[in-house]
């Protein structure tokens, strides 16, 4: 009877039915986050329809149904071409530093191609010089000094008030901004290409932060998937994307200094103290993003580095208290600021599972499959890489429960959502060109077919 239980015909059959169910699991993920966008897109338009002012043209996406072209479009489709036929074998063969140098000009590239799919003036030169931008209030400045000491006078709706994107953010992001100008590189054209330029090291400081943990393989798979990650349409044009550089930039760092152990791995770790603790004066939802911080000194637990990391941060707080910005005053003046404009009139209950459709069309399907796989099977992936993916997952999550992202997520949650790139690793390889394939079209359908707001 054992003999019969084992016989050929069943050893062959439940192999075919494992290898069928993989890619039906997957098509059924993808299938549901479909359905999430499509109930988010028709819940939305019965809001307006009821006279709910949601501010949204194309519900869940702050953008306008108008299907175009652009002079990106024939770069777009190219680049794209290039990363998804070359990307995996380049990025598995290739030295590491010839990697990076590699990577760099493709993702700006990219970016940009999908930018000027809206044409120059739109794309480019008019992005963040609109009224309601940061480059609006430049003039405004005197001295930095005396901008940081009444930044706070002038958060809450009334006259005299910041304009809606300098006054919902700390100090830092206007600074910037201001020192370029004062450089001589003001102007909605240089701070979009910085924007982009800084933007375009975010998948190369993600990928760093895993080879510094020793996962140099998870890193090499995932670059091209980082590429092509659909919510590049969104990092070209956005001070998000800044935000997201220089976020991901600082955690790239601690995770390199704390991971040497010796004197330049003091300094490093240093830098990456002083750049996250800018980070924190980019945007106040970038405290989330000190989670991945976290799991790169949960790993790697060396005191010495941490300290100085520690003092690095401690040092960037400190210059800003001192010259008269109190972060938690802030915070505190924002949210009551976020409910003077219109987030008064977007409904929580909508908003708060309509984000994770604008989290679908960012992540794209390959991210839906490669967390499916990683739910179902979590060793496939290296504990870095796990823990780095749980933390852009929480950070969403906090943040969409928070009631303080309520739409236009696709460009707010940026810093957390380009770190979904980083589970596509556990992706079959054989199936990479695939899944790279389904990202860059999704990517194209929505810059071709709609006019993003940013």
């Amino acid at each position: 009877m054992t003999e019969l239980n084992q016989s050929p015909s069943t050893e062959h059959v439940r192999p075919s039915w494992r290898a069928l169910l993989s890619p039906l699991s997957d098509l059924l993920v993808i299938l549901g986050g479909a359905l999430l966008v499509w109930r988010a897109w028709v819940v939305g338009e019965r809001l307006l329809a009821r006279g709910v002012d949601i501010y949204l043209d194309l519900p869940p996406l702050f953008a306008s149904w108008a299907p175009h072209t652009g002079p990106g479009t024939v770069p777009a489709i190219l680049l794209a071409l290039l990363v998804i036929i070359a990307g995996p074998t380049v990025a598995a063969r290739l030295r590491w530093g010839p990697l990076l140098a590699v990577t760099y000009p493709v993702t700006l590239g990219w970016m940009f191609s999908l930018t000027m799919i809206e044409g120059w003036d739109f794309g480019v030169v008019t992005k963040l010089s609109n009224p309601k931008n940061y480059l609006a209030e430049i003039d405004r400045v005197d001295t930095v000094s005396s901008m940081l000491s009444g930044f706070t006078e002038r958060i809450l709706l009334e006259p005299g008030s910041w304009a809606v994107h300098v006054s919902g953010h700390p100090p830092g992001a206007l600074m910037v901004f201001v020192w370029m100008d004062r450089i001589g590189l003001g102007g909605g054209v240089a701070a979009s290409v910085m924007c982009m330029l800084v933007g375009s090291t975010t998948v190369l400081s993600i990928a760093t932060t895993l080879r510094a943990l020793g996962e140099e393989h998870v890193a090499r798979a995932m670059l091209p998937f980082g590429v092509l990650l659909p919510g590049m349409v969104w990092m070209g044009v956005s001070a998000d994307a800044m935000f997201a550089g220089v976020a991901a930039c600082g955690t790239a760092l601690l995770a390199v200094g704390t991971a040497r152990g010796d004197r330049l791995g003091d300094l490093v770790a240093l830098t990456s103290g002083l750049l996250l603790g800018f980070t924190l004066y980019l945007s106040y939802g970038l405290v989330l993003a000190g989670l991945f911080a976290l799991v790169v000194l949960a790993l790697t637990r060396r005191l010495r580095p941490i300290l100085f990391a520690i003092a690095g941060f401690v040092v960037v707080v400190a210059l800003f208290t001192a010259h008269g910005f109190w972060w938690l005053e802030g915070y505190e003046l924002v949210r009551i600021r976020y409910y003077q404009g219109i987030a008064d009139t977007r409904p929580y209950s909508y908003f708060v599972w309509a984000n994770l459709a604008c989290v679908v069309l960012v992540a794209g399907p390959a991210v839906l499959a490669s967390l499916r796989r990683l739910a179902t099977a979590p060793r496939r992936l290296e504990l870095g890489a796990r823990l780095l993916t749980v933390a852009a997952l929480v950070a969403i999550a906090a943040a969409d429960l928070s009631g303080m992202s309520k739409a236009e997520v696709e460009r707010i949650w940026l810093p957390f959502t380009m770190w979904l790139a980083v589970p596509c690793a556990v992706l079959p390889r054989g199936q990479h060109r695939w899944w790279l394939t389904a990202q860059a079209v999704l990517a194209l359908l929505i810059n071709h077919l709609v006019i993003t707001r940013w």
